[in-house]
């Protein structure tokens, strides 16, 4: 059997079996439940209303057998991540032929984890068709416990009534978001027609499932890099007179050298899909005059060859580039790629040869490098964010979101953060894990946050081309990587915090501080306290690890992690949980808080700053008396708020 052919599970209608423990069975249970009739043992006949009929072969869903014990109590074990039985956490079913006010206790006997956040009040979601939005079962419902009756295993057991008979009800362990979710989403982002926005494919899955790569830019700066500068990617002066980075989450202190950038504004209004076209003319610089060379009509210019561009765009790269034959030339490839069939690069018509096969028009990975290079001169920064290389941390896909909806908002932060920063976003690595309701791993039971040392083309394809593309950009002169973020989600820890890795010099460790102290202060869910730097051996291959040993000084690599069930509020003991919507509100905090990094608003005027080469330049020849990536020094281990991390593999 291909990889191709493999589905969510078979269908198959039969009547539950007498119970078992069934402990030590996972490798068995490789199909998820379909339409599975849970009547009494020696019942025959039709399923009479209050006999349960579960159901997990749907996207992402997930529950591989169903044990009857009485008429209101049922055990239920979760299906084994696709070959691979060790990872049992993930569950996702629906519950329908339900009769008015019956009530039942359901007990999940096979978790793969003893630790679980279910100690501390966490309870599954819950939605049913006429009531469409997910819900948290109340904690009081929910009991988490060794059960002897199980090999002493943890069992998670919560009671729940029924109560309406025409429902199906859906059950799962945190919100789901969903392959499928995700493609809309995508669409209707593509509909919106952004400049600043460009969608590409970037690779295909063992199952050819899409990995898609957003880059959010704006096409043109609308201020001149090589005249104004910006920033280096120190944004303080950091010293030990000058900075105090150590202590908790209460509070932040900072003394800056220059002056501190308040973010005083209100929450962002996020600009809803379809519904809205960007205005982005607002914020260009008033358009030239149209030089009388060139044809204008009804708002555009004719640049011969039959390829019209738009007035506006066309003087933005006029004001970059000048006026000649270049400027032409890279108008007619980003432009006026309608017209560039049967023509050359530089969009003159070519003779067309004897049985010669048209030329292509330029490819969107070719179109969304020249976008973002218009600047040729200046180096540009890049962001790169990933999400979901665990199929069932289903949490770090609404963070995801919460960036994404932020950045290409019309806040006047957003628009601050596409003029001078490239964001690069793969919101989701293992595509095929999270449609076949995986908890940690991909289709062939590989954890891909451990292969990015040496990730294969055919096993890891999505990783593959996430590391290659970067490996571009970090040997590239123009582009300057000098963030990646990893977003998961932690099934012990409360909060949102980041892993870090460690610098010997004291210097760049603090400075790799400074994110996480930011966003603690733009988050309130956000806790710098339990934010940890290590060198685990054990996590040499995850991305964090990996890229943080490759990329040079002015890179730094974190992991973002966020509770599966809550957060508490600085100086309160009482556990909030999250909402979809507050997932997606610390993504868009996570986003402003680079405006608070870079320190760059249009309108705080800034001095000229020395270019990151010359800063790599200088770090490089720093490091070669003093390697810092070799180990934390006594000195860094006692800074760090912890160098042991949380009992959670990321």
């Amino acid at each position: 059997m291909t990889p191709s052919d493999m589905r969510l599970g078979d269908v198959y209608k039969e009547k539950s079996k007498i119970p078992g423990n069934g402990i030590g069975n996972e490798a068995a249970m490789c199909r998820n439940v379909s339409k599975l009739i849970v009547s009494p043992p020696g019942f025959n006949g039709l399923p009479k209303r209050g006999h349960l009929i579960f159901d997990a072969c749907f996207e992402s869903g997930n529950l591989g057998r169903v044990d009857y014990i009485s008429d209101f109590e049922y055990d239920l074990f979760i299906r084994p991540d696709t070959c691979n039985p060790r990872f049992r956490v993930w569950f996702n079913f629906t519950v329908e032929n339900t009769k008015e006010n019956q009530r039942v206790l359901f007990n999940i006997v096979n978790f793969s984890k003893t630790k679980s956040l279910y100690r501390d009040g966490m309870s599954p979601v819950v939605k049913s068709t006429s009531r469409p939005k997910w819900q948290r079962l109340p904690s009081k419902n929910v009991y988490y416990y060794r059960c002897p009756d199980h090999r002493k295993n943890y069992v998670m057991s919560f009671a729940f009534c029924f109560d309406r008979e025409d429902d199906v009800y859906q059950f799962a362990y945190c919100y789901p978001y969903t392959y499928t979710r995700l493609q809309h989403y995508l669409e209707n982002l593509d509909r919106l027609n952004l400049d600043y926005v460009h969608r590409e494919l970037l690779g295909l899955s063992v199952q050819q499932r899409r990995l898609d790569l957003l880059t959010i830019t704006s096409p043109v700066s609308p201020w001149n890099y090589r005249s104004n500068g910006i920033h280096g990617s120190s944004p303080v002066a950091i010293g030990p007179e000058t900075t105090d980075i150590g202590g908790t989450n209460e509070g932040f202190t900072m003394e800056m050298k220059t002056e501190t950038l308040e973010l005083c504004e209100p929450e962002p209004e996020i600009q809803k899909p379809i519904t809205e076209e960007a205005n982005t003319s607002s914020f260009y610089p008033p358009p030239a005059p149209v030089l009388d060379k060139y044809i204008l009509e009804n708002g555009k210019v004719h640049l011969g060859s039959g390829v019209w561009v738009n007035e506006e765009k066309w003087h933005q790269l006029q004001a970059t580039q000048g006026d000649s034959k270049y400027t032409k030339n890279l108008a007619v490839m980003i432009w006026g790629t309608d017209v560039l069939k049967n023509r050359s690069v530089t969009g003159v018509a070519t003779k067309k040869k004897k049985d010669a096969s048209p030329k292509p028009p330029l490819s969107p990975h070719k179109l969304s490098v020249i976008r973002v290079n218009l600047v040729s001169a200046a180096e540009q920064r890049v962001v790169f964010i990933t999400a979901r290389v665990h199929p069932g941390e289903t949490p770090s896909s609404f963070v995801c979101q919460g960036i994404i909806d932020f950045l290409v908002s019309q806040h006047p932060t957003a628009r601050s953060l596409r003029d001078h920063l490239i964001f690069k976003i793969a919101p989701m690595l293992n595509p095929d894990g999270v449609y076949l309701g995986n908890y940690r791993c991909s289709l062939m039971g590989f954890d891909l946050n451990r292969h990015w040392q040496d990730p294969s083309p055919w096993a890891h394809p999505t990783l593959y081309g996430v590391k290659q593309l970067i490996l571009e950009m970090h040997n590239s002169q123009k582009s300057s990587l000098e963030f990646y973020i990893d977003i998961h989600a932690h099934s012990t820890m409360m909060n949102g915090f980041m892993y870090g890795n460690i610098f010997e010099q004291e210097e760049l460790f603090q400075r790799q501080a400074i994110f996480p102290k930011m966003l603690c202060r733009n988050a309130e869910d956000f806790s710098f306290s339990s934010t940890s730097f290590n060198r685990d051996t054990m996590k040499a291959g995850t991305g964090r690890r990996f890229l943080g040993g490759l990329l040079d000084n002015s890179s730094y690599c974190y992991t973002l992690e966020v509770s599966f069930y809550s957060y508490m509020l600085s100086g309160t003991i009482s556990a909030v949980p999250y909402t979809e919507e507050a997932y997606m509100k610390l993504g868009r905090n996570v986003a402003r808080t680079f405006l608070d990094y870079y320190r760059l608003s249009s309108s705080v005027a800034r001095q000229p700053a020395p270019t990151l080469r010359a800063q790599r330049e200088k770090t490089s020849a720093a490091s070669r008396t003093c390697p810092q990536r070799a180990g934390g020094s006594a000195k860094t281990r006692k800074a760090s708020t912890s160098n042991k991390e949380h009992p959670k593999s990321t």
